[in-house]
């Protein structure tokens, strides 16, 4: 043995001798005294496993029941109820399943993957983001638009998997029981309805690619990420149990729900189509107008549930401003409280954001770009102020000068 060979800590074996040695800090363990390690674990401590709870990997899940896991929602989220209860449900199913101990009967329930149809603004990633704090499954958010084909620029689809993984701390146990949610989905959708010579590598070459990881497969993932390569060590992932909600704006997909559901009639006119909401079109999709969109059939079909988001109307726009636990209003209030000043607003200058972010047309994420424009003079002014006032009061004045002279109006004029 080489005196510069490395041994492990705890046995003194060399590397020569051993599988795989890991590095720590001031010492190296072998896969020997791992495995030694972890029979130890588990004679001393029954139900100190590597699973999700703390427990054994075989330990139930914490269940939620929908009507608790909606009314979390509700802190963060206005409105949007009809995509809270089709998530809270989604959910609450997935850990059934995840606790589901196969009877006589031997009846398998099979997952129910979510898409969400909503515009830009509406709350889709934040929904996902909220349900991500209260869960004790590994939870990721991956975004669809850098993915591509296997085998050119960009990322493989089994780089979602390298996320979940890296969410579980690298326990594949606990990642195949994990949530993803691929935002952006409507940006893989097929180009075009004709075949063409060239591949689209970026849109129905995705959808193609990522069929096996929704129905259930075992996919070898480059633990790290990035491109696979033959020396690469690999993590098997089975994606059975794991739940796949996606979301997207699918932008310009009311048109192809009006042009379903708005048949002109000859004669007396259909007493269903008097009912139906133009301004929320939304609330008809279905399955059939994402096939009209770009998506291939096979995987809407690995999309059960279909849930969509309304359109952000004056009145809920002026709630989310100010009602949710982590609302705008409150967050420009404690940057301000963290250099002693008390920031207050005129009631008339939450109209006058509400206002511009409907004439912008961004939803929800208008609103912080309107707050930036009219407060950006004062947290550039005020902190460097050695003198200034303990509080600080935001007038609609105020707010309308600031907001005519930020890059938003001007652009907006032009």
């Amino acid at each position: 043995m080489s005196k510069k060979e490395t041994t492990c800590s705890f046995c003194g074996r060399p590397k020569s001798q051993v599988r795989l040695l890991i590095a720590g800090i001031s010492g190296h363990i072998c896969d020997h005294c791992i495995i030694q390690a972890q029979t130890i674990v588990k004679e001393e401590i029954p139900s100190g496993g590597l699973g999700i709870d703390g427990g054994s990997d075989d330990a139930p899940l914490n269940l939620m029941k929908p009507t608790e896991i909606k009314a979390k929602l509700d802190e963060y989220v206005i409105g949007q109820l009809s995509a809270k209860k089709t998530l809270s449900v989604a959910v609450y199913n997935h850990y059934k399943r995840l606790n589901q101990k196969v009877g006589d009967d031997d009846i398998e329930i099979d997952k129910s993957n979510v898409v969400m149809v909503g515009r830009t603004g509406t709350g889709k990633t934040l929904l996902a983001k909220t349900i991500a704090k209260m869960l004790n499954v590994p939870f990721c958010i991956a975004d669809a638009t850098v993915l591509t084909e296997a085998g050119y620029v960009g990322e493989d689809v089994e780089s979602i998997l390298s996320r979940i993984l890296q969410a579980a701390d690298y326990n594949v146990q606990a990642a195949e029981r994990g949530i993803i949610f691929i935002d952006e989905i409507d940006k893989i959708a097929r180009k075009s309805d004709n075949p063409s010579i060239t591949r689209d590598v970026s849109g129905e070459g995705v959808q193609q690619a990522l069929l096996k990881l929704l129905e259930g497969a075992e996919v070898n993932v480059p633990p790290q990420g990035g491109r696979k390569h033959p020396e690469q060590k690999m993590v098997k992932v089975n994606t059975k149990n794991i739940l796949f909600i996606c979301g997207g704006a699918f932008d310009g997909i009311e048109k192809l729900i009006a042009r379903r559901v708005n048949r002109q009639t000859i004669g007396f006119a259909n007493e269903e189509e008097e009912r139906i909401d133009k301004d929320n079109l939304l609330e008809f999709v279905n399955p059939t107008d994402l096939k009209s969109f770009g998506l291939i059939p096979e995987l809407i079909g690995r999309f059960p549930v279909l849930t969509y988001l309304e359109p952000l109307d004056k009145a809920a726009l002026r709630r989310i401003l100010t009602e949710p636990k982590n609302s705008l209003f409150k967050q420009y209030v404690k940057l301000f409280e963290i250099d002693g000043i008390d920031l207050k607003f005129d009631s008339e200058v939450l109209d006058f954001i509400v206002e511009k972010a409907i004439e912008f047309q961004l939803g929800a994420r208008g609103l912080r770009s309107i707050c930036e424009a009219i407060l950006t003079e004062a947290m550039y002014e005020i902190p460097a102020s050695k003198d200034h006032a303990k509080e600080y009061r935001v007038t609609l004045e105020y707010a309308k000068k600031q907001f005519s002279n930020s890059k938003m109006a001007k652009m907006k004029a032009a």
